[in-house]
């Protein structure tokens, strides 16, 4: 989501439709503006009233990078699957098994805002 998505998001307070309620168009130069406000519960906001978000807006951005490499380190759903199953055999549900070893460590390394 672009941080003009998310300054929107949080102007309306909610997370709109971004192929009908909102759309947004890229001329290929990098800048995202409003192409169409059809949102009925505000009205399309200025500039300034955007850039009031800006700081939460980039805090949602950076954040949404970290879910999406902690996604891709905690790897396969099955092999995290197997490590429980193993921790559970080896009695070690707690922070000794290697399943919350491994997700420590990938928190530890992409931590978020």
């Amino acid at each position: 989501m672009s941080n003009l998505a998310n300054k929107i998001s949080l102007y309306l307070g909610r997370t709109p439709d971004f192929l009908k309620e909102i759309i947004l168009r890229d001329e290929g130069d990098g800048v995202v503006y409003i192409a169409e406000w059809n949102a009925t519960d505000k009205v399309k906001p200025t500039d300034e009233q955007l850039n009031v978000f800006n700081t939460d807006a980039t805090k949602l951005e950076n954040n949404a990078k970290i879910r999406s490499t902690r996604r891709a380190a905690y790897g396969d759903i099955g092999d995290q699957l197997d490590l429980l199953y193993k921790d559970i055999v080896a009695n070690k549900l707690d922070t000794t098994g290697e399943w919350a070893k491994k997700i420590k460590a990938v928190k530890d390394a992409n931590a978020k805002e």
